[in-house]
């Protein structure tokens, strides 16, 4: 009798006697019957979804029949099954059976152990010498444990010595249908596949005619070498040759279009499928699956196979984005869904900034078909949209996250914050004064708490800008809102309040600033300068400069062309003169700004000799003046009758627009 068997220490034993035939017949009219030789191939849980491919879900892989656990394969291969079936009768069904009492067995186990060391077929005719005629389904069993093992080289010394024994037995002894079929299973689990030509070659010198089995099993050694459109001929061949395809089969082509990354191919190939299942075209002749079962299955492994060919075209070193919306399109319009899990997984996959357009459809998506989404996947959106600049398309995920959760962490925060300072810098560098004031609006209506480099952000574009009033009421709810001015702060309020010549509001500051215990620094100093200068009190300006100097702070050209250029807005053009002197005894350069100012000033105050003299002296020095100031030169010795030499003036005029054109030319 069969003795029990499992992976670990249970035997499977095969009888030897030569009269079991007779007696199997015999038991079959007494309806008692000994268990089957493919007890060890069945499996509890038939599946053939996943068959030779990545399976859907995580199943036992123990094969069991009536409570007995197989010796060595637990592959998932659903193919055996039926081939099990098919073998079993083609062997005479329920062969395999002895006399009561009978003590003749054969552990295969042991037997597949000592076959898998050997290296030639004389090892083999060594190994079964004692073991008399067995039935091909413990070779089968035994090629298959060799292909899960890795074994290449054992299983086709065994097969070697079958096709030896077919000659020495004229025929009587060979290898089947099902032994080829195991040969190429060995094949593909090993990935040897030059042998497979030689397999087909051996059947059709053999006449045997392929099964649905051979033809998935070929399907599935062409997706592992890449070669799709070889896989999906296969499958046409199954129906040219009036064979059934099973559901391996289906799940065979879509995985071909999985390794070919041909979205639209496995789509269309489902659609039709699905097509013909609900027509009744598909189980119509009662092949025992369970077709409801395994359509559902297909359904969903289309569906993970689609999520799998959209994440490698957005992993890509190409932009493919405009594939995946396309894609998400077409499945909508077949009426398959991604679920969300595979939805946040490809949120993830995007990271170019290219991507953006694709991360904001599927966080929409999310959105709308299902209650809840991962704030770890909004926070990846609200960055990559902030990545391609798209900064209120993430502002607009932050608000979705306050409006319907889930509730922003500090990395939300960070995030938004980052996009707001973003904006707010451009708005600043353009003079934006109101759009920053309203970003820093919508930063506290949605709870974010502006802080010192935000609030001074908005106060510099307010000073660009000119805008003292608007400054002054920023700088108010800054102090209100709890966040202490900075040396920045101090100094953008005065230069905003200097630009409106609100200069008692910015002696109060400065008070105010200094009673704090805020150092000034050279710009705050330089700003008060200018101040004292616009109301003639130079007394003051001295003292700001002697302050400086004990301060340890370098006076620099700027703080003196800032004396300059207000003593020249106001019409003190021998005042900005004599700064300009004084400058020259600091040994401080004077700049063109310098230059233009004073020359400016000079002309205006009908002093074009001693501009034209500021001029040459510039000239000297290196120095390209602005268009302007010849202007200004040319029209005040005009206005008063001074005698200049115009002719140098000129000269210097056109050089200077002729190098600008060419520089504009080289732009274009």
């Amino acid at each position: 009798m069969i003795q029990t068997l499992n992976t670990l220490s249970s035997k499977c034993s095969v009888p030897l006697s030569s009269s079991y035939v007779t007696d199997l017949n015999r038991r079959r009219k007494l309806k008692v019957g000994y268990p089957k030789y493919d007890a060890f191939l069945k499996h509890n849980n038939k599946s053939h979804v996943g068959d030779l491919v990545p399976p859907l879900v995580e199943e036992n892989n123990d094969f069991v029949v009536e409570g007995v656990n197989t010796l060595m394969m637990n592959s998932s291969n659903s193919d055996r099954d039926e081939e099990s079936y098919d073998e079993e009768k083609m062997n005479g069904g329920n062969d395999d059976g002895e006399e009561e009492g009978e003590k003749d067995v054969i552990d295969v186990r042991e037997l597949g152990n000592s076959l898998q060391s050997v290296k030639t077929v004389k090892d083999v005719e060594e190994v079964l010498k004692d073991k008399g005629d067995l039935p091909l389904q413990v070779y089968s069993t035994i090629i298959r444990w060799f292909g899960k093992e890795k074994r290449v080289e054992s299983a086709m010394v065994l097969f070697d010595w079958m096709k030896k024994r077919k000659i020495e037995t004229n025929g009587s002894f060979a290898p089947n249908l099902f032994i080829y079929n195991c040969m190429l299973g060995v094949v593909k689990q090993c990935e040897n596949f030059a042998e497979m030509e030689d397999i087909l070659n051996e059947m059709a010198q053999d006449g045997i005619s392929y099964n649905v089995a051979t033809y998935n099993t070929l399907m599935a050694i062409y997706i592992e070498k890449a070669e799709g459109e070889k896989a999906l001929d296969m499958f046409k061949e199954i129906d040219r040759n009036g064979l059934t395809p099973s559901p391996v089969s289906y799940s065979q082509v879509i995985q071909a279009y999985r390794r070919m990354e041909d979205g639209n191919g496995a789509l269309s190939f489902f659609i039709e499928f699905r097509e013909k299942y609900k027509q009744g075209e598909i189980g119509k002749d009662d092949d025992g699956e369970n077709w409801e079962k395994e359509f559902k299955k297909l359904e969903r492994f289309t569906v993970r196979v689609c999520y799998q060919i959209m994440r490698c075209w957005l992993v890509s070193s190409e932009n493919k984005s405009s594939n995946v919306l396309r894609f998400l399109i077409n499945m909508d319009n077949a009426g398959i869904q991604l679920t969300r899990a595979e939805l946040e997984r490809l949120v993830w996959a995007c990271t170019r900034e290219d991507h953006y357009i694709v991360v904001k459809e599927l966080y929409i998506r999310i959105r709308e078909k299902y209650d809840k989404i991962s704030l770890s996947v909004c926070n990846h959106t609200i960055w990559l949209l902030g990545k391609a600049k798209k900064w209120w398309a993430a502002l607009e995920v932050y608000e979705n996250l306050l409006d319907k959760g889930p509730q922003p962490n500090n990395l939300s925060h960070e995030l938004v914050m980052s996009h707001f300072k973003f904006l707010l810098s451009a708005g600043k560098r353009r003079g934006f004064w109101k759009w920053c004031v309203k970003l820093l609006n919508k930063m506290e209506e949605k709870g974010l708490k502006p802080g010192s480099n935000e609030w001074n952000t908005v106060l510099i574009a307010c000073s660009k800008a000119s805008e003292s009033l608007a400054a002054v009421q920023i700088f108010r709810r800054m102090v209100e809102n709890g966040v202490k001015p900075t040396i920045i702060s101090y100094g953008a309020l005065l230069s905003a309040l200097e630009k409106g010549k609100l200069y008692d509001e910015a002696f109060r500051v400065w008070d105010h600033m200094l009673k704090v215990g805020v150092k000034p620094n050279v710009y705050n100093y330089t700003i008060m300068a200018s101040i004292y200068t616009a109301q003639g009190n130079f007394s003051r300006v001295d003292t700001i400069i002697k302050e400086m100097v004990t301060s340890g702070i370098e006076i620099t050209t700027v703080t003196y062309n800032a004396i300059i250029s207000s003593s020249a807005r106001n019409g003190m053009s021998s005042a900005a003169y004599e700064w300009f002197h004084r400058m020259k005894v600091q040994n401080i350069a004077p700049n063109e700004v310098t230059y233009e100012m004073l020359i400016e000033a000079l002309a205006n105050d009908g002093k074009p000799r001693l501009a034209y003299e500021l001029y040459l002296r510039a000239r000297n020095e290196g120095l390209v003046l602005a268009l302007k100031a010849y202007d200004a030169i040319l029209k005040s010795a005009k206005t008063h009758g001074a005698t200049i030499d115009v002719g140098e003036v000129n000269h210097d005029r056109k050089e200077l627009h002729r190098k600008r054109i060419c520089c504009n030319n080289c732009v274009t």
